[in-house]
């Protein structure tokens, strides 16, 4: 296995200025060593962790695959434990189901107890959640991946997870290094909610929802190591969570380049708008761009937006009405990667409004296609588009109206911002260097427990 091992150079980014300063020391230069750190990466056994893997909805699924792929084409013997709904794996990545109650499938989810869930904890413990308004599947899933680690003593040489956090984590650190990706806090998205409920029962309810996040910042803080997929990321967590920002590697997420990539024979259609939302919720930003669409579509007759994902009845279903839109809006759904690349191929904008995202994949994504991005500056995305796509204030829709205006005008300077963002796209995410990044992670916490 030694002799498959590859090796390769990985760039890691760097904090503002202001924030350069670690115990009198220059992080500035302990980053930029790390990052020129060619030192040969010797094959782990590596176990992927993550609470829900949802190979399709949402960001998940996709990193557990994603990741993994990279780390075993490093050399390592890689295994991934999981709860459901269950990720989709290269052959030789071994699956280890750790079934949750799954009590969003449930009819009646206070119905679902059964005298069995009193033996154990974490069954008890997810039902009791669930059933009184919060989250208790991170917590739950930390539990029977305990129990499952004790069970299969000495298999793994490091577990890497993937934002579940949960307080069982430290204890399992105690016996074997746990690495954690940091996407984005949750606290977040708390907030957000919060802030967009109309009735003070609706942000009680909310804030019961979310008390995970408590367990999810102490187990942050206590944690040794951390992988972070932007600085933003890095940044947040230190300031919503108290995590030592000097304690966390960041390394962009890669792209899967042989699904998004250029297509020079697709033709792009005049006035399509192509954005993503997994979910009506103020921090996806999808209020903004139909308030921006509502500014610039008079004039355009052929703007028009395409929506990948489910509109329910709800805010943004309600604005559209209010604007006048719902006929320049269709959605699509269960869409395969193929599908999403199409869309992105097809785009003459792609549009980005979240108010926050830790990194940002269908920017990145259409980017890779050669798309022309119009994003808001929502946590990681400036950091993602760089130079090659348009950028506007998060949550301002005059802004966000002004440069989807610019590029429906022109679409030849469309054109040019989307060769640039393939450009980008292509040099900056790779999950080789993502994986190697994590790697020497692996290496620096076995030798931090005399595990050599």
């Amino acid at each position: 296995m030694a002799n498959n091992v590859h090796f390769y150079r990985f760039a890691v980014q760097l904090p503002p200025p202001e924030s350069r300063v670690m115990d009198g020391h220059n992080l500035v230069s302990a980053q930029m060593e790390k990052a020129r750190d060619t030192t040969p990466v010797r094959p782990l056994r590596v176990l992927v962790t993550g609470y829900r893997s949802h190979p399709h909805v949402g960001g998940q699924g996709v990193y557990l695959r994603e990741l993994t792929r990279a780390l075993a084409a490093l050399g390592h013997e890689v295994s991934v434990a999981s709860g459901p709904p269950y990720p989709e794996l290269d052959p030789g990545i071994a699956l280890h189901t750790l079934p949750s109650l799954d009590l969003f499938a449930e009819d009646n989810a206070f119905l679902a107890f059964r005298p069995r869930h009193l033996t154990s904890w974490a069954d008890l413990s997810e039902w009791l959640a669930h059933n009184s308004g919060a989250f208790g599947e991170p917590y739950a899933f930390g539990r029977r991946l305990d129990r499952f680690l004790k069970a299969h003593d000495g298999a793994f040489d490091v577990i890497h997870d993937n934002q579940t956090l949960a307080a069982p984590m430290l204890r399992i650190n105690n016996r074997i290094p746990v690495i954690t990706t940091l996407h984005h806090p949750i606290a977040i998205d708390r907030d957000y909610a919060i802030a967009a409920g109309r009735k003070w029962w609706e942000r009680l309810l909310t804030r019961r929802w979310y008390r995970f996040i408590g367990m999810q910042a102490r187990t942050a803080r206590a944690l040794p190591r951390h992988l972070a997929v932007s600085d933003a990321a890095r940044q947040t967590h230190a300031e919503q969570y108290g995590v030592d920002a000097a304690r966390v590697r960041v390394a962009f997420n890669g792209l899967d380049h042989e699904t998004f990539r250029p297509a020079p024979s697709v033709s792009r259609e005049t006035g399509l708008i192509v954005t993503t939302a997994s979910a009506d919720v103020p921090i996806k930003g999808l209020d903004v761009l139909i308030e921006a669409l509502g500014r610039v579509a008079a004039a355009r007759p052929t703007a028009r937006l395409h929506i990948i994902g489910t509109l329910r009845d709800g805010p943004a279903k309600r604005m559209l009405a209010a604007h006048g839109l719902a006929d320049r809006v269709t959605t699509s759904s269960d869409l395969t990667r193929a599908e999403v690349a199409g869309l992105y191929h097809r785009a003459h904008i792609v549009a980005c409004p979240a108010r926050f995202e830790g990194f940002g994949f269908p920017a990145a994504e259409a980017m890779a296609c050669g798309a022309a991005v119009v994003a808001s500056d929502g946590g990681a995305l400036p950091e993602v588009i760089g130079d090659a796509g348009l950028v506007s204030p998060a949550g301002e829709a005059g802004a966000m109206a002004e440069n989807l205006a610019r590029l429906l005008d022109d679409p030849e300077a469309a054109a040019r911002l989307g060769q640039k963002a393939a450009l980008r796209a292509r040099r900056e995410f790779d999950w080789s260097k993502h994986a190697l990044a994590a790697s020497h992670l692996y290496v620096e916490a076995l030798a931090e427990q005399g595990r050599t």
